[in-house]
């Protein structure tokens, strides 16, 4: 039996990130609507949940571990300025959540597992992402909802980063 594949993980999706986006909420249903958020929390909660469309990532511990550093290398969310989101109170609510519904054991053992196979991936994006000046918006997303996943890839050189 084989598991049905978003179209949105495509690499040469021409789907809208719009659609992308509605298609998936409907594969990760577990996934925290960003509406039932606190405003400040759920824009950063939806610009997460649209880099995984636009980065063509599912919600699986490897594909976790690899979008932020695509987020820090490739887009407006460097390093310093997740720091400083990362400081919202309700940030610490969703690990918080996540700690307490699968356990921090889970947690820690998901992250061994996934970060060995990731370590060569991540060295290659890291070498193919230095001195980048195009940078995808990241808060800044709803200009990007409406136009094409490969698109978008294209103008912001992502289509490496995509298998």
């Amino acid at each position: 039996m084989t598991t049905q594949r978003p179209d949105y993980m495509d690499k040469n999706s021409t789907q809208a990130v719009r659609v992308g986006l509605a298609e998936y909420y409907a594969f990760n249903p577990h996934v925290t609507p960003a509406d039932t958020q606190p405003p400040e929390f759920g824009k950063i909660l939806l610009a997460h949940d649209v880099g995984h469309v636009i980065y063509g990532c599912d919600t699986g511990m490897y594909d976790e571990l690899k979008i932020l550093p695509l987020f820090w290398w490739t887009s407006d969310c460097t390093f310093q300025r997740f720091r400083e989101m990362r400081r919202t109170p309700a940030v610490d609510v969703m690990y918080e959540d996540m700690i307490r519904e699968k356990g921090v054991l889970w947690l820690y053992g998901a992250i061994l597992r996934n970060l060995p196979p990731l370590i060569p991936e991540l060295i290659s994006i890291w070498f193919k992402t230095r001195n980048r000046s195009k940078r995808l918006p990241f808060l800044e997303f709803e200009p990007l909802l409406d136009r094409s996943l490969l698109d978008i890839r294209q103008e912001f050189d992502l289509l490496p980063f995509i298998k």
